[in-house]
């Protein structure tokens, strides 16, 4: 198995019990083609250097897992499909870095 990191950038006019489906739809995909979820990080609602479709915004999910190739298709086919995503990115690592969080919601700002 390798890792992967996956990457969704949904629309922001989401409400959060979507945002969850979302999340959940994505992690029941890893689990059922038999993938090993590391990591789940929310990075909320940032804001975009350039509109994408119209918006300024996306709420960004983070998954850090382990899997083989039939997950990353299945990842890439509803990816494709999924109407409330405006981007996806999936990453091969070697090793998973699970202790930096880039983007936590609660960061304390630096003096």
């Amino acid at each position: 198995m390798n890792f992967y990191e996956h990457t969704l950038i949904a629309k922001q006019d989401l409400s959060t019990p979507e945002l969850n489906n979302l999340e959940k739809k994505y992690t029941d995909i890893i689990v059922k083609t038999d993938g090993k979820i590391v990591k789940v990080e929310k990075w909320g609602l940032l804001s975009f250097a350039k509109k994408i479709k119209a918006y300024n915004k996306g709420f960004y999910i983070h998954f850090k897992f382990e899997a083989e190739n039939k997950t990353l298709e299945e990842i890439k086919k509803n990816s494709i499909i999924d109407n409330s995503l405006l981007r996806h990115l999936t990453v091969k690592y070697k090793k998973l870095d699970v202790e930096t969080e880039y983007f936590k919601e609660n960061n304390e700002k630096k003096k």
